[in-house]
């Protein structure tokens, strides 16, 4: 790889972050709808690597937003600790079923996931 692609790779890799990291911190939420696609389509990434790559990369992403909500008092811990339980188990499914989804299949459902979030979030 010549000197000026591995830059732009670099340069790709700190975009992502960026903007995985900014819709993280706006939106509470949302890196992973930005770090996915871009790391398949910007760096060609296979879809099953992006996917468990993304939840590497929002990990830390999520903890420094958190810091933010915690210190200004934005977090209903009541709703918190209910959501935690839930989003444990639905973590575990999930990471079983991306072992068993084929990647056409696994980008069609996530496509199909942005689309409905998206026109519930517009209407």
């Amino acid at each position: 790889m010549i000197k000026s692609e591995k830059t732009v790779k670099i340069l790709k890799y700190i975009g992502i972050g960026l903007a995985a990291g900014a819709a993280n911190g706006l939106f509470g939420s949302g890196g992973g709808t930005i770090a996915v696609p871009a790391m398949v389509f910007l760096l060609e990434e296979e879809e099953h690597r992006a996917h468990a790559t993304a939840l590497l990369i929002i990990l830390p992403l999520t903890l420094v937003s958190s810091c933010f909500y915690l210190a200004n008092h934005f977090v209903d811990w009541n709703l918190t600790w209910k959501a935690m339980a839930g989003g444990a188990a639905g973590g575990i499914i999930g990471a079983f079923l991306l072992n068993k989804c084929p990647s056409d299949l696994l980008r069609k459902v996530f496509g199909i996931f942005m689309i409905i979030a998206a026109f519930r979030m517009i209407f």
